[in-house]
């Protein structure tokens, strides 16, 4: 008698990685919506994974049913609510990864040094090790800001495409969080461009006055992540900028060597 191991169906084909290939196709699509802003319609999938509609549908149904996905009214498909659970254990994970290289960096600048994300259109501080100076940073882990008025929004923003930086503007408003923060959209592309040209990010008393932050982001990061150091303005002068920089990009690149050793 045959038996279920024996079975040919798409769930238990394994992949030429020797991976289950469902599973695989499964965790495309996810991506694919995420890319695609969290929602789309089958076509779109079909479109741009190849694989057929009727392989699209069946996988749908099953992300739908393990509350992973939902259908919209218009039968369109939106990521769905038990994704939220996964990404937070994930990214405080992945803060914890990183504080042994936040604790580097503060024993190498002497300055409080954090890590954010870009979740949606916010970014969110995961990690953060605080400097042993007296007057020193401290932004709570778990806190969401505005990009445009930060050093590691600076950062994690200057590899998007311009058109979609002032699309993301535009849904959020340019607040003024001090009189010296960026609020115009042209303004803030030509600070990503600085960015570009000089591989870091500054927040020079754009968050708050007194203060300023150099950031870079972590090269090939499973998820755009930052990391960054912040601290008062008279000791992150440009003169000690010159010194910081090297080593954050320095401590970016060994963080991104570890989480691809780790499969993160």
């Amino acid at each position: 008698m045959p038996t279920s191991s024996a079975s040919t169906t798409d769930s238990a084909k394994s992949s030429a990685g020797g991976g289950v290939q469902s599973l695989e196709r499964a965790f495309d699509l996810l991506e694919r919506m995420a890319d695609a802003g969290g929602e789309v319609g089958l076509s779109e999938l079909s479109a741009t994974s190849g694989l057929p509609l009727p392989t699209i549908h069946r996988l749908m149904r099953t992300l739908v049913a393990c509350g992973y996905v939902r259908q919209q009214p218009n039968r369109r498909y939106a990521l769905g609510p038990r994704l939220i659970r996964l990404g937070e254990s994930a990214s405080r994970l992945l803060g914890t990864w990183a504080r042994p290289y936040l604790a580097r960096l503060v024993e190498e600048t002497g300055e409080t040094a954090n890590m954010a994300l870009l979740d949606g259109d916010e970014i969110v501080y995961v990690a953060q090790v605080p400097s042993k100076h007296s007057m020193r940073m401290f932004t709570e882990v778990g806190r969401r800001v505005l990009p445009h008025s930060t050093g590691v929004g600076k950062a994690l923003l200057a590899g998007v495409p311009d058109d979609e930086v002032r699309a993301l503007l535009s849904r959020t408003g340019m607040p003024a969080a001090t009189e010296k923060t960026i609020t115009t959209p042209d303004g803030f592309l030509a600070a990503l461009a600085d960015v570009r040209q000089a591989g870091f990010a500054v927040d020079d008393n754009e968050q708050e006055i007194g203060v300023r932050c150099l950031a870079v982001c972590v090269p090939d990061s499973p998820t755009a992540a930052a990391i960054s150091i912040s601290g008062p303005a008279g000791r992150v002068t440009e003169a000690a900028t010159e010194k910081i920089v090297p080593v954050l990009q320095q401590v970016a690149l060994e963080l991104s060597q570890a989480l691809a050793s780790s499969g993160a």
